[in-house]
Formats: structure tokens, C-alpha cells, sequence
């Protein structure tokens, strides 16, 4: 088992910054990727980010390309995802989760088997 831990959400102003943070614990030795989701009321979950544990290799949803930075320290098992230029529109629960996949990365939240409790992020106008 994984076990994921987020933290870093809060309340920020349009434009603002706030840095995410998910440390893995557990048999983290599994783990070849992890991913940032997010979910605002009443819509369904959106794919934000995805890292390659291993090569390091990121992929980012076109909402968030340019804003969002996503990067992982290995040796702190840690996940962070940066979030510049915040919009309204980011407003939304943020999850991560680790999957144990071959793969290069994947947007798919089925493919993905530990998931943390999420953390809020509030952006106001």
C-alpha cells in the first residue's frame, strides 16, 4: 500500500501563487508515476499534471501549461505541483496519485491506484 499526504492548498488572490505538496509513504518502491487532479463542485474530476518518477518526464493539461509546474525530489518521496497566475477558474479540490504502470505517464484518473484525501484551493477574483 501508498499511503499520500497533501498539503500547501489555502485561500490566494487572482494571480497569486501556492505550492502543493504530496509525500508518499508506504511501498513508495512500486511507485513509477504520480499525478495532480483537481475536482470543483458539481464537475467532474480534470487531469492537471503528470511526472514520470524515474526519468522525471512531465505532462501538463493545456489549461495549466505555462502556469503549473509539476517536479518530484526523490529522495523526500515528495511530489510538489507550483501554481503561478492563479485564476478563479482554478478554484477546485487538488488531489494527487501514484500509479504503478510501465507507462511514460497517464491522464487517466482509473489508471491511478492511491489517491490522497486532497487539499482546497481557493482563488478569489
Amino acid at each position: 500500500q501508498v499511503q499520500l499526504v497533501e498539503s500547501g492548498g489555502g485561500l490566494v488572490q487572482a494571480g497569486g501563487s501556492l505550492r502543493l505538496s504530496c509525500a508518499a509513504s508506504g511501498r513508495t518502491f512500486g511507485i513509477y508515476g504520480m499525478g495532480w487532479f483537481r475536482q470543483a463542485p458539481g464537475k467532474e474530476r480534470e487531469f492537471v499534471a503528470a511526472i514520470n518518477w524515474n526519468s522525471g518526464y512531465t505532462y501538463h493539461a493545456d489549461s495549466v501549461k505555462d502556469r503549473f509546474t509539476i517536479s518530484r525530489e526523490r529522495a523526500k518521496n515528495t511530489v510538489y505541483l507550483q501554481m503561478n497566475s492563479l485564476k478563479p477558474e482554478d478554484t477546485a479540490a487538488y488531489h494527487c496519485a501514484a500509479h504503478s504502470l510501465a507507462v511514460l505517464f497517464t491522464t487517466r484518473p482509473s489508471e491511478y491506484a492511491y489517491w490522497g484525501q486532497g487539499t482546497q484551493v481557493t482563488v478569489s477574483s
